[in-house]
């Protein structure tokens, strides 16, 4: 039995390739692997002793050869292989030990040549994998130290791998190489763009600047690298089975990267409600809380630290937040844990917890307690959406305009306290389901309304739960999309608005701002909308 062993990544590879020459296989290794293993004491051949061929061009060409590809793919059960192989000298080879040239490290570094990032591109690897892997009846392809000790327990067991492992891990050397090659593809395509969109910049002519727009967008495919992250116990419904995938690199404001320190399992619902209410948390830089549900803030408040934004989050709607979720952007004290712990929540999400909010809430056993990155914020985060046969990918929606005097549509103007309330409404509302109606006061929700057919609707609910608090005059009242009537002008006067902000656009923004104008409300139009689907 042979082994062909040719590794970028030597960890655990001395010892694996010792445990396998006491099974009585031979090894094959290729320059610096090979170097390694014969300084630790174990006999190795040379692979230019098996192609009869030095490596050349640098490294770049010493696998590439019908002894080794040959010894790789013929078939152990068919006589015509084992006639070819005999009648070309080849002999077989039992295994292929490789991990790939460190291509997504290379390109990560910050100063990074595009000739760096070429001269990190491997081929023979792949190749090798690929070729073990197609043959995986008789090959087993080796491409993760982590299968090391699984495998030699098997050799020392049996002589060799099962069948039924060299099936797992051909699947696996196909996911690695697949992972790979898109790795890289995307890399190219994004400096073809860039190239391209020097070209434009440059190009005089129409025509051209025409075909290099056809050929970026013929060209553009897209790779999504995830691994699984967790097997959820079922999604949105029991019966509906899902899982959970991350992407390889941490990114902050992300449930992938979260550390749970408490609770039970995240389920599908609460990972979906989490990141929502990561993405309001975002908004904000200072203390902040967010009490969330069904993907929806029933709550929200800046205040002078985490436990004063939480008061008022909780008197901002009582009733919905039992069973929800809340979201600091601050680290949660015992005095904060205090207050939260009478409340039946789901979750809860800090950058921190101090020791003694911890001894406080971990005596609710259930309650998931999660550690979040809040350092700083994603760039340029991109947004994916299934539907049936397809996806949808967009920026995700990070924007925000600050609301300003200047953006005043009506003769009367807001005040100073107006203007820091038109500015909270406008970041909280972005986050609601549209059709969206958010009234706040003092930094605080009052009201909202979400995702109704029609926007008079959400503005109904959001004014009445404000009626319902007794709280009728000061009102702020901030809309995700603009006014296609003045109905909500005429409405949100019934309830004590004073100050309202959406993004203008309408056919009909001139009798809105008319109505304002007659009932004495100031309006800013920010010239931005904020659907949420």
């Amino acid at each position: 039995m042979r082994a062909l062993i040719s590794v970028s990544n030597k960890t655990g590879i001395v010892e694996f390739a010792k445990n396998l020459q006491k099974s009585g296989w031979e090894i094959i290794a290729t320059g610096g692997t090979m170097k390694l293993l014969q300084d630790e004491g174990v006999n190795v051949i040379n692979i230019s002793d098996i192609t009869g061929f030095p490596e050349i061009c640098d490294g770049r060409v010493k696998t590439l050869h019908p002894n080794v590809h040959g010894g790789l793919l013929a078939r152990r059960d068919d006589n015509s292989h084992l006639q070819a192989l005999k009648e070309n000298n080849i002999e077989f080879i039992d295994m292929v030990c490789v991990n790939l040239y460190p291509f997504g490290e290379t390109i990560a570094k910050f100063d990074v040549t595009m000739e760096e990032a070429i001269e990190n591109i491997d081929i023979g690897g792949p190749s090798m994998l690929r070729s073990a892997a197609k043959n995986y009846n008789d090959v087993t392809a080796v491409c993760d130290p982590q299968d090391y000790d699984r495998i030699i327990e098997e050799i020392q067991k049996n002589g060799n791998t099962t069948s039924e492992t060299r099936l797992q891990l051909s699947a696996k050397a196909f996911s690695h190489t697949a992972v790979y090659d898109s790795c890289i593809a995307m890399y190219l395509q994004d400096n073809v763009d860039e190239s391209i969109r020097h070209c434009e910049s440059e190009c005089s002519k129409q025509s051209m600047s025409g075909l290099l727009h056809s050929v970026r967008n013929d060209a553009k495919k897209i790779f999504l690298n995830f691994e699984l992250a967790q097997c959820l116990r079922y999604g949105e419904n029991p019966h509906q089975s899902a899982k959970f995938y991350k992407q390889d690199t941490a990114v902050p404001y992300s449930l992938a990267f979260a550390k749970q320190l408490h609770g039970k399992e995240l389920s599908y619902n609460n990972i979906q409600d989490a990141n929502a209410a990561l993405n309001i948390a975002m908004e904000f830089d200072e203390p902040f809380c967010v009490g969330l549900k069904h993907a929806n803030p029933c709550g929200a408040a800046i205040g002078e630290n985490a436990f004063d934004a939480w008061q008022k989050t909780y008197e901002a709607d009582k009733v919905s937040i039992f069973g929800g979720i809340v979201a600091f952007n601050r680290t949660v004290d015992e005095k904060t844990a205090l207050a939260l712990k009478p409340v039946f929540l789901e979750i809860v999400i800090a950058p921190e917890f101090t020791d003694e909010a911890l001894s406080v809430l971990t005596a609710k056993k259930n309650l998931r307690l999660l550690v979040v990155d809040m350092s700083k914020k994603i760039a340029k985060p991109q947004q994916i959406v299934s539907v049936n046969g397809g996806i949808l990918v967009q920026d995700l929606d990070t924007n925000i305009v600050e609301v300003t005097a200047e953006m005043t549509a009506t003769t009367k103007k807001p005040t100073a306290s107006q203007l820091s309330d038109l500015n909270f409404g406008w970041r909280i509302v972005k986050h609601v389901k549209s059709n969206a109606i958010v009234v706040v006061k003092d930094g605080c929700t009052i009201g909202v309304g979400a995702g109704q057919m029609n926007r008079i609707g959400s503005a109904e609910i959001a004014l009445k739960q404000a009626k319902e608090k007794g709280i009728t005059s000061g009102l702020v009242l901030a809309s995700d999309g603009f006014f296609p009537f003045d109905d909500t002008v005429t409405l949100a006067n019934q309830y004590g608005v004073d100050a309202i902000v959406q993004p203008g656009g309408s056919v009909q923004d001139e009798a809105s701002i008319t109505k304002a104008n007659e009932l004495n409300i100031t309006m800013a139009l920010t010239g931005m909308r904020h659907f949420k689907h």
